[in-house]
């Protein structure tokens, strides 16, 4: 019989209200799970629970907490099949991306899930989601990071929060499910990552300080000039469409060049959750590829910031940086397409 390890970490799933609103409640959660006779049934797998301290709303999830939570599946990596990691639904996105850079060489299901209603209510998808949860780690085929949710398995770096009010508040815009689950689970192993034979280990994310920039219509450029000293050394911008900037960037311009003197790497990712960036395809573009920013192509804004904070915190130079985030690592970004020349 497989082993999971359940780890809590607070969020919807495991709160109970009180007289400031919904907040986490570790020992009511314990008890409502011991009292689940479905959790001890067949075809149920073993399971233990650790939580973290303190348990957290997810809003205030930050990068010591993501090393916490690699921590604790790196301790007991041995001892288990698979892993259920219980989060709030707020950043757990973030998480999913983050683990799945952390956990080097990962050969066992790794699921982050969670509810929109919590436990403690009667109307509560928890119950759904964590069954299915510790179901699909039990059988071990998707090897990942993964989040599961209303009934759809998604790639952890690939997910994003969709909905703060539906049961289905994930999607996954650029990849497909993983497994769709129904009478059955149905399994889309053609989407299933590669796996590549390497020891397991934990990289350990530092705190570098990383920024998000949002573009829109009328944005003051020069505002964030300030911003652009030494110490930063990552950048999301988040443009329109296909990675374009108000007046092709060119008040945009000698802020990213002198953040590439400080050697800070700018990202580009879309504000559409589907399709991808392609740097130069359009004048309002060229400017910044040119200026030497980098493609996030069909990253989530999610995947950008935690492969940043990964990448830098593995000690590669800016240029290495830059090269990489454009490469995939752990099927966070599709292949890089090149263009055939014709004759």
């Amino acid at each position: 019989m497989s082993k999971i390890l359940i780890i809590n970490t607070g969020g919807t799933i495991s709160m109970t209200a009180s007289r400031r609103g919904y907040v986490p409640d570790g020992a009511a959660f314990r008890a409502q799970l011991e009292g689940m006779d479905l959790l001890k049934a067949q075809p149920m797998p073993q399971w233990d629970l650790i939580e973290t301290e303190p348990l957290l709303d997810s809003s205030n999830m930050s990068v010591s907490d993501w090393n916490r939570i690699g921590g604790m599946v790196a301790d007991h990596y041995g001892s288990y099949d698979g892993f259920v990691i219980l989060h709030g639904t707020d950043t757990m996105a973030y998480t999913a991306s983050a683990l799945s850079f952390m956990l080097e060489g990962l050969d066992k299901p790794v699921i982050l899930t969670g509810s929109q209603i919590p436990l403690a209510e009667i109307r509560s998808d928890g119950r759904t989601n964590l069954i299915e949860s510790m179901l699909i780690a039990a059988e071990g085929r998707a090897r990942e990071v993964c989040i599961f949710f209303g009934g759809k398995l998604l790639r952890g770096n690939r997910a994003t929060k969709y909905s703060a009010d539906e049961l289905i508040a994930f999607v996954s815009p650029n990849y497909p499910p993983l497994a769709e689950t129904g009478i059955s689970v149905e399994y889309n192993e053609s989407a299933f990552l590669k796996r590549e034979r390497k020891p397991f280990r934990l990289q350990v994310l530092e705190e570098i300080p990383i920024g998000v920039i949002k573009v829109f219509p009328g944005i003051q450029f020069s505002l964030f000039d300030q911003i652009m000293t030494e110490k930063l050394k990552g950048i999301v911008i988040e443009t329109f469409g296909a990675g374009n900037i108000p007046n092709g960037g060119s008040e945009l311009l000698p802020i990213v060049r002198k953040a590439m003197e400080h050697g800070t790497v700018l990202a580009v990712c879309s504000q559409c959750p589907q399709g991808t960036v392609s740097l130069g395809a359009y004048e309002a573009s060229s400017a910044l590829a040119e200026a030497g920013a980098v493609s996030g192509r069909d990253l989530t804004t999610e995947a950008a910031v935690a492969k940043l904070y990964y990448l830098f915190s593995k000690g590669y130079s800016a240029e290495k940086v830059k090269k990489l985030m454009e490469t995939p690592i752990c099927g966070e970004e599709k292949e890089k397409q090149h263009r055939r020349s014709r004759r």
